[in-house]
């Protein structure tokens, strides 16, 4: 991670640690940086860049603000207005973009907001580039040979445009439908939209396969996104699918990258049930590439046992959908994903997809006959207890002797019948505690363990 480049983007507090000024000067370097790129090569045309954006109060403000910045350096602006993550990587990998850029902060409050940077292949943007990105902010950069003090602006002819790009939106929209192998008719299917990205795009896929859609958080405002909605607050769909009798739910959060799903039962079907449903099915199907499930080490114990119990391999990457899908790309591997319901099927995109889970799922219930209960089953979740303790110094935290000592004492008294896990948050001030253990309570009491000492060292914020 860099200075301000974390491993989802740049992302802080609207007008705070993330301003408009900062947007500006990422769209003035992104449109020159590319636009040189293609001279190089020998072609004099515009450098090309895609935006999309969530619900945010604060996304216009980004959106107007690349804008400045990239028509100032002489390059295009394509604009999706309000759309999904992946359908901004979907858009920049098939209509031949020089890059793309999603202003959102994902699953975080209406007055965060954050700048995710999408390479010309739909994957997040090189490190390499990034790294320019920063130096540049910092008035470092150093780049092509030489110093620059100032990038120069465009003038003249050279000034760059803003184009309407929704056509774009509606191709995705379209791809998505063209994945549904199964009608959903006769299924009663609800949607928690988050009053986020996916308000006006998961209901019409749904709808155009036959579905019966139960809408709900669908009504953003700009202050709502995530607002007791959407995947950070399943709670809700739970109580609605029982309410409505429905066969099941798909929640999704701010820029609908992830996706939990609800059981006709009203059961929560985590990141891991999903990787175990969708596993299963394609190794049943011989489709199961290498025979791999790609996870995170935050995981479940039981998603692995599972694994184990039906002979699938699985591999466990750093917590981060970057990582996961570096892992896939370089090991050839059909899907891999996280607890929180981000999930990537390589062979349909090239960054996580709720809507599109949402469909493989689906496939899943359309396929075997069987409620998505049933399919959950055999997958026996380890209970687990997460905190999340506001620090001043995530380093320094985790780097503290007595704090290492109480996370090895922890480890030492779980042995063989559980596990625990500290590890920094990669976009808050954050360090998360987790254990995994036959019960709730022996979970809660060794969290407790360790955020005590983090307290006492002086570390809480």
């Amino acid at each position: 991670m860099g200075k301000y480049f974390g491993t989802d983007g740049f992302r802080g507090t609207a007008n705070e640690n993330l301003t408009a000024d900062h947007a500006f000067k990422v769209g003035r370097f992104l449109g020159w940086y590319y636009g040189q790129l293609k001279k190089q090569n020998g072609d004099n045309s515009a450098a090309r860049i895609v935006i999309g954006k969530d619900t945010r109060l604060s996304s216009y403000m980004f959106e107007y603000s690349l804008v400045g910045g990239l028509t100032a350096s002489g390059a295009d602006a394509y604009l999706l207005h309000v759309t999904t993550t992946p359908s901004v990587a979907y858009v920049s990998r098939t209509d031949g973009f020089d890059c793309a850029i999603m202003i959102s902060a994902s699953h975080n409050p209406y007055y965060d907001n954050g700048l995710k940077l999408i390479n010309g292949n739909g994957e997040k943007m090189e490190d390499d580039v990034i790294n320019l990105v920063e130096a540049y902010l910092d008035g470092n950069l150093e780049v092509f040979g030489k110093k620059w003090e100032e990038l120069p602006f465009a003038t003249g002819d050279g000034i760059g445009k803003s184009i309407d790009y929704v056509s774009g939106r509606n191709r995705y929209i379209g791809y998505l439908i063209s994945l549904g192998m199964y009608s959903f008719r006769g299924m009663k299917i609800g949607l928690d939209c988050a009053n986020g990205a996916a308000w006006n795009i998961a209901k019409s896929v749904f709808d155009a396969l036959g579905a019966e859609t139960h809408v709900i958080n669908a009504q953003p405002d700009g202050t709502n996104i995530n607002k007791n909605a959407g995947s950070t607050h399943i709670d809700v769909l739970q109580k609605y699918v029982v309410e409505k009798g429905l066969d099941a739910g798909f929640a999704y959060d701010g820029d609908a990258d992830r996706c939990l799903c609800v059981d006709e039962k009203g059961n929560l079907i985590s990141g891991d049930h999903i990787l175990y449903i969708y596993g299963k099915y394609l190794k049943e199907k011989n489709s199961l590439i290498n025979n791999t499930v790609v996870a995170t080490v935050m995981s479940n114990f039981g998603l692995f046992k599972a694994f184990d119990e039906i002979g699938i391999d699985y591999a466990k990457t750093a917590v981060g959908d970057k990582y996961v899908y570096e892992y896939m790309k370089e090991n050839n591997c059909c899907i891999g994903g996280e607890q929180s319901g981000h999930i990537i099927f390589s062979k349909y995109a090239s960054t996580g997809d709720g809507i599109l889970t949402s469909l493989k799922i689906m496939q899943v219930i359309m396929s075997k006959k069987k409620k998505l209960s049933e399919l959950a089953a055999p997958l026996v979740i380890y209970p687990q207890v997460l905190e999340n303790i506001r620090v001043k110094d995530k380093t320094a935290a985790q780097n503290d002797p007595d704090v290492q000592a109480a996370v090895k004492s922890v480890a030492d008294e779980l042995g063989d019948t559980g596990r625990i896990l500290v590890r920094e948050s990669g976009t808050e001030p954050l360090v998360r505690v987790m254990v995994e253990a036959e019960s709730e309570e022996v979970c809660r009491r060794n969290v407790e363990k360790v955020i005590s000492v983090i307290k006492s060292k002086g570390h809480a914020l």
